[in-house]
């Protein structure tokens, strides 16, 4: 039962950033592929009717983590917490972004939102990256479970890189969806973001991929993810080089899910590696909830996750066509009467 909750919770966290990282990546991206408020309206709507649903992942995950193994929880949100408050004050400049920025016709007003979208869409899949990067390169944890370090404990050299590489596939994801999102002059300058964009991205997601390699268990299920990510971080670059947009798109999304996955798969059986000592280890088994939680905590999965992945996918079909600029009235003509 332990396992089981690990490897949902590895699956709630990999399914938040296949589909919120190209949330990331149009709001990254909104203000270079369009050059005026129409355009960056184009890029916006793209997202409009996902970005909220997709971000319940984020909720569902940490709040996963809280029941499943509050110990890990403990520990790991009292380490990340003041980056925990960037991180909420990120996803709160999105949020509030999407709502205000129509609310007032001034280009000032519509300039200063853009911005606050942009820079919450960077911020927060570069330190959740880093906070996700930080359970497998190790923070100073103590004997008793607590975290002895400081803010800038979190700066580890392979924690900075899984955040800015899940920050770099975000932007290559998001560029990909707007390819195939969006219509006009904005899927044409999105291609060309992606077609630019990729090669920074694969490279990253390879050395990402060597890096966790290197740190990892090394285990069979650790080196296949290995490998599938590298052959979709190629195959991302091949597809969208060719043009070949839903499949540049899936192929980004399973370079991202990759990414995310073999980390914990890497970790396994530990949830948080202390750099203090192995012996302090946080481990799956140290860490549980009692098996009576765990089984109630199934069983209420068990329910309402099929419940939850049908209704996305029906969101996602009936949002399913391309977005573009608003068509111009017809003209009107004056009535003749005889």
């Amino acid at each position: 039962m332990q396992l089981l909750w690990y490897v949902i919770i590895a699956i709630f966290w990999t399914g938040f950033f296949v589909l919120e990282g190209f949330d990331f990546g149009v709001g990254a991206l909104h203000q270079v592929v369009g050059h005026d408020d129409t355009e960056r309206r184009v890029a916006i709507n793209t997202i409009g009717p996902f970005w909220d649903g997709n971000e319940v992942w984020l909720i569902v995950a940490g709040a996963a983590t809280f029941a499943a193994f509050p110990g890990w929880y403990a520990t790991w949100f009292s380490a990340l917490y003041l980056a925990l408050v960037l991180i909420l004050l990120a996803l709160i400049m999105r949020g509030v972004s999407f709502e205000f920025r129509g609310q007032h016709e001034h280009e000032r007003w519509r300039a200063t939102w853009s911005w606050t979208l942009t820079i919450g869409s960077v911020l927060a899949p570069l330190l959740l990256g880093l906070g996700l990067g930080d359970l497998l390169a190790g923070l100073p944890i103590a004997s008793d479970q607590e975290f002895t370090g400081t803010f800038w404990s979190l700066f580890t050299p392979y924690g900075v890189l899984f955040g800015v590489t899940l920050l770099a596939i975000c932007v290559l994801h998001g560029a990909a969806f707007l390819s195939l999102k969006s219509d006009g002059v904005v899927r044409l300058r999105s291609h060309q973001v992606a077609r630019r964009w990729r090669w920074v991205a694969g490279v990253l997601v390879v050395v990402t991929a060597v890096a966790t390699y290197v740190l990892s268990g090394r285990s069979l299920l650790t080196v296949t993810l290995l490998a599938i990510t590298v052959v979709a971080a190629g195959a991302a670059v091949a597809t969208i080089g060719a043009g070949h947009e839903g499949l540049g798109f899936v192929a980004t999304a399973v370079a991202i899910g990759g990414t995310v996955a073999t980390l914990f798969a890497g970790l396994y059986p530990n949830v948080m590696v202390s750099s203090t000592a192995v012996a302090n280890n946080l481990t799956v088994a140290s860490v549980a909830s009692g098996s009576y939680a765990l089984q109630v905590m199934s069983i209420v999965a068990a329910i309402f996750f099929p419940l939850i992945l049908m209704y996305q996918s029906w969101s996602y079909y009936v949002f399913r066509r391309r977005v573009g600029p608003p068509r111009a009235a017809a003209p009107s003509f004056p009535q003749t009467h005889p």
